[in-house]
């Protein structure tokens, strides 16, 4: 590890300093996103402070502190990420406001740091704009929610802002409480059927995973507990159980076993809370994780992909009233 200070000799934005002074420090090229993603991975100080927003402005004789290991700056992690066009055959439900697309694995939702890297939210304005090429600037597309980089199948995008905050209160309605207690019944894991039903969301969504070590598991249960970031900013993201006083929000799942086979088995999922992970880390602390996540389970289980996929999702459309349940074409 590397300790480089440098000093600004003007009003300057961090990331532009680094770029005009880092690499010749090192005798290195160092790209764009590999600045932001040292800074942002808390290696930079100016004048004693840690920060972590590229854009932030530093001043003249400020003292800023790069702490820089150059063999991971060197290394470049290439992305397994596929190439994907949006076609109308991956465009399970389109009208004036929603389009719901078929999304494959290994392709990002949204933006990530890297600036060259593709991602869905972006081929969905390229599907909409080659569909009306007139328009002076790009169509406008939402993100209302997210799927996972590796995790495929139904995901909404909405096309007029008018509609945003009635889908955003839709998939933000599962705050579930409770602090009443325990309704009485057939319990799994300290939560009843009934308690689910009373924390019912608008928006129903229904995943298939297939995971190992089935014999653990029975036909149908529920995993109930309160999960959080359990790695540092500055690592990979990887969530786990983390009690409520440390900042842990509840999070509950529904699972049914579709179909075994050995020690594998087919699952049907319904995430009745949508905490980031939430399924992937539910059955790995059940002690069985979705063959192909490499996060949560065992990079050598031989599959090709993560297993897990979004099947369906139901709600009711924000203008019309209308019911709607789209579900993927594709399985896994």
């Amino acid at each position: 590890m590397q300790v480089i200070t440098l000093t600004p000799d003007r009003k300057i934005r961090l990331d532009i300093l680094l770029r005009e002074k880092l690499g010749a420090e090192l005798n290195l090229e160092i790209s764009n996103s590999k600045l932001r993603r040292l800074i942002m991975a808390g290696c930079v100080r100016v004048n004693g402070k840690e920060v972590r927003v590229p854009s932030y402005t530093v001043f003249e004789k400020s003292q800023v502190v790069v702490s820089v290991d150059k063999e991971k700056l060197l290394y470049e992690k290439e992305a397994d990420d596929i190439k994907f066009e949006v076609t109308p055959e991956s465009v399970l439900y389109e009208d004036d406001y929603l389009i719901f697309i078929d999304k494959p694995s290994r392709f990002p939702t949204e933006k990530t740091i890297v600036d060259s890297r593709d991602n869905l939210h972006d081929a969905v304005v390229r599907y909409l704009w080659s569909k009306n090429p007139s328009l002076r600037n790009p169509p406008y597309v939402g993100i209302m929610h997210r799927l996972d980089k590796d995790t495929s199948g139904v995901i909404l995008f909405t096309k007029k802002r008018e509609v945003n905050k009635a889908v955003f209160d839709m998939f933000d309605s599962g705050r579930l409480d409770f602090s009443g207690g325990l309704s009485d019944g057939d319990k799994s894991n300290g939560i009843s059927q009934t308690d689910i039903s009373r924390n019912i969301r608008p928006i129903s969504k229904t995943y298939i995973a297939v995971v190992k070590n089935s014999t653990k598991i029975k036909d149908h249960f529920v995993v109930k507990n309160f999960l959080g970031r359990i790695t540092s900013k500055s690592a990979g993201a990887k969530w786990g159980e983390v009690p409520e006083s440390r900042g842990g929000v509840i999070a509950v799942t529904e699972f049914s076993i579709r179909s075994r086979e050995g020690d594998r088995c087919v699952l049907e999922c319904h995430p009745v809370t949508g905490r980031t992970h939430q399924i992937r880390v539910h059955l790995a602390e059940m002690g069985c994780p979705i063959l192909g996540d490499k996060i949560y389970g065992d990079a050598r289980d031989g599959a090709e992909r993560l297993m897990l996929h979004a099947e369906s999702l139901e709600l009711t459309h924000p203008v019309t009233g209308e019911k709607l349940c789209i579900k993927s074409g594709k399985g896994i």
